[in-house]
């Protein structure tokens, strides 16, 4: 067996950049869209990366289990604070949706 190589790269080497891996560190594709007048940078999430985590979807108002793939969205000129996690179909469908999503009294308020 050989051992590992641990040599740093010089700033000259070839070699992968953040930049370039970013598309595949969070695991999809970046796309901006328009949504109510406004521009939405849209990130297509696989879901493999987030063990443990779960997401409240703002379409359907139900839970995005670790591991589901679904859709990361936020206004391109907003802050982190305001990413929203999406199941793939209620994004497709957000247009089409109503604004009074209805939650019982026992439901927990994210």
């Amino acid at each position: 067996m050989s051992p590992r190589r641990n040599r740093p790269k010089g700033p000259g080497s070839p070699g992968r950049s953040a930049e370039d891996d970013a598309a595949s560190r969070y695991g999809g594709w970046q796309s901006t869209e328009s949504w109510q007048g406004e521009a939405w940078c849209v990130r297509h999430v696989a879901g493999a990366g987030t063990a443990g985590k779960t997401y409240r979807c703002p379409g359907c108002d139900q839970l995005i289990g670790p591991g589901v793939p679904h859709v990361v969205a936020w206004p391109e000129y907003a802050g982190v604070d305001d990413r929203r996690h999406w199941h793939k179909a209620c994004w497709n469908a957000k247009d089409r949706r109503t604004t009074r999503v209805r939650r019982s009294r026992d439901a927990p308020r994210f």
